[in-house]
């Protein structure tokens, strides 16, 4: 397995726990930790130069999200993610979604909504940084911050979960393929939607971003698969 200990700066101010949990999640974003695979907490702790406690109480922060899975006297697997699990989080996501930023377009206040524009500006200057940590949390506190204005709070916590098993997926694909500085830009089409008012155009636009990020997950799988083929012939 490669180096970790790149994915694994950390600020004192921080727990360990938290530390090493962020140091995971880079690293299966980054591709370094392979779905199906098993990884041993205490080889995970000499490649991130830590003991081996906070990397088990950091995975089963990351079992919870549904992100791996305990395997008895051997670690935690990578959890593998069907085209048919994909397709299901992002049908629930349409269904929550959409018509959750049609009635908040028609309650939020315009001071509301725009104290959000810089959540979304962040998403794209991350995009064009390739900072595929910084763009998955400005995407979640952008998404989610939206979806608070309803005042319904088990409503977030359904859709953050949902966004937890299925966020990582063909991510670097898509940064390497150009294509997330365009997904990330839809964002800001979407603020200015809800701030002009148009419910109808907010929810045909965030209707058309899941839509959109669900047919790049499976580009993103198809060039993967293509190159494994050539790769192979």
């Amino acid at each position: 397995m490669g180096d970790l200990k790149q994915y694994g700066l950390v600020r004192a101010q921080e727990r360990l726990r938290d530390q090493v949990g962020h140091a995971l999640r880079a690293a299966l974003i980054a591709g370094e930790l392979r779905p199906g695979q098993v990884y041993s907490a205490p080889g995970l702790a000499g490649d991130l130069g830590v003991s081996a406690t906070p990397v088990r109480e950091a995975m089963l922060d990351l079992a919870r999200e549904g992100l791996v899975e305990p395997v008895r006297n051997k670690g935690f697997r990578i959890t593998e993610v069907s085209e048919r699990d994909l397709d299901q989080y992002t049908e629930l996501r349409t269904l929550i979604e959409v018509p959750t930023i049609g009635r908040v377009t028609r309650k939020a206040t315009r001071e509301q909504l725009e104290r959000l524009r810089p959540i979304a500006e962040e998403i794209v200057s991350r995009a064009r940084e390739h900072d595929l940590i910084g763009y998955l949390e400005a995407d979640r506190r952008f998404h989610l911050a939206l979806l608070a204005l309803s005042g319904n709070e088990r409503l977030v916590e359904t859709v953050g979960d949902l966004r937890k098993r299925s966020r990582l997926y063909g991510l670097t694909g898509l940064d390497e393929a150009g294509k997330l500085v365009s997904s990330a830009e839809e964002h800001i089409e979407l603020l200015d939607l809800m701030i002009a008012g148009d419910a109808p155009g907010a929810e045909a636009c965030v209707r058309r971003h899941l839509g959109h990020v669900r047919s790049l997950w499976a580009d993103a799988d198809a060039d993967a698969d293509s190159e494994a083929g050539d790769g192979q012939a």
